[in-house]
């Protein structure tokens, strides 16, 4: 059994509780506070839905690449134009000590130690899944749209956390 409780505090009640913990926790225990929710299912369902098909829609360097390859070609894409987007507005950048090229152990090329999408918050899978649009409105990807997708759902819980 876990020692590990979280919470998620949207009423009185899973704050009072979490308060009572507090106050019977031993010394040294450590508390975190993440205010920042994770995406959602939801979101991540959507953007490997689109990534799948951007690979089947798209070519990069004349060959096609698999949804993992592409998945890792967006992101890196998606984190460029985040970090330029927010050096021009003059705010931190969303993705700091994330995403780094570093030379290969054996001194012959590099490495991407990349962004990895599991770690985005909500806000952040939100614009991802609007730079997908963008991106692969802009490269013509023929998009499936899986019936049940619910932009408005996907948007607004983003919204919800920005606003």
């Amino acid at each position: 059994m876990s020692n590990k409780r979280v919470f998620h505090f949207n009423n009185h009640t899973s704050r009072a509780y979490a308060r009572g913990q507090c106050d019977i926790a031993p010394d040294g225990t450590i508390v975190t506070f993440d205010y920042e929710p994770k995406k959602t299912r939801l979101q991540e369902e959507k953007y490997h839905a689109m990534i799948t098909d951007i690979s089947a829609s798209c070519l990069f360097m004349d060959r096609k690449w698999d949804r993992e390859q592409w998945k890792r070609l967006l992101i890196d894409a998606f984190v460029r134009v985040m970090r330029e987007e927010a050096k021009g507005k003059g705010v931190p950048d969303p993705f700091e000590g994330m995403g780094e090229l570093v030379p290969a152990l054996d001194g012959k090329g590099w490495v991407q130690l990349g962004v990895q999408s599991r770690n985005f918050k909500k806000a952040i899978a939100a614009q991802f899944v609007d730079y997908l649009y963008s991106w692969g409105t802009w490269n013509k990807v023929v998009w499936s749209e899986a019936q049940g997708w619910d932009e408005r759902m996907i948007r607004t819980e983003a919204e919800n956390v920005e606003g």
